[in-house]
């Protein structure tokens, strides 16, 4: 009997430790228009995620009230970081000639545009499409006041149910935020510092 508790318990460990490893998953920058704006540079706020999106597994929200939480498959870094990072990229590339840095990266600076984002909602919603609900601000670098300050909002359809094409449509709801918040930019820096000419 003794034996047999032995190795049923040496089995019970075994199979713990050869847990299959998690697929790991990162939202994609997606191009867009550009704009080339006024302002030299603007610094992108540390994104402001809602708590129940901020874990490692990959939240898909459901019908009655229930948040599902997808089987091993994961982020593979922190989504408010991803978020940030993908963000800022697009940025970069939708407006030339105007140096976009993050504040989350290891370079500071003094922008002229300060961009403030609240996301609310980055999941499916109950119709089952994804959902992107921010609320994103404008300011100019020397001041607390906002020049421009809305609610976004954009859904997209994943193509199919699994994983990969859930955050395709994740990506792609991303892209169009980028596009809508150069815009935004390009609105505000009309009272922001404009490039100094080259004598």
């Amino acid at each position: 009997m003794r034996r047999r508790a032995l190795l049923a318990t040496l089995g019970l460990l075994a199979g713990c430790s050869t847990s299959p490893t998690p697929t790991l998953f990162t939202l994609a920058a997606k191009p867009g228009p550009t704009n080339r704006i006024a302002a030299r540079s603007v610094g992108v706020r540390r994104v402001a995620l809602a708590g129940y999106l901020d874990r490692p597994e990959i939240v898909r929200s459901d019908t009655d009230y229930r948040i599902r939480l997808t089987t091993n498959e994961r982020w593979g870094e922190p989504l408010g970081s991803m978020f940030d990072r993908v963000l800022t990229e697009e940025l970069v590339q939708r407006l030339p000639g105007t140096a976009v840095f993050s504040e989350s990266g290891a370079i500071t600076s003094s922008p002229d545009l300060v961009l403030e984002i609240d996301v609310q909602r980055f999941d499916l919603d109950s119709s089952g499409v994804v959902m992107l609900l921010a609320q994103v601000a404008v300011r100019n670098g020397d001041s607390h006041e906002h020049t421009n300050a809305r609610t976004l909002r954009f859904t997209t359809k994943p193509a199919s149910a699994a994983t990969s094409d859930y955050v395709a449509a994740m990506s792609d709801a991303l892209g169009q935020f980028a596009d809508a918040v150069s815009e935004m930019l390009a609105q505000a820096a009309g009272g922001a510092r404009r490039p100094r000419s080259r004598s």
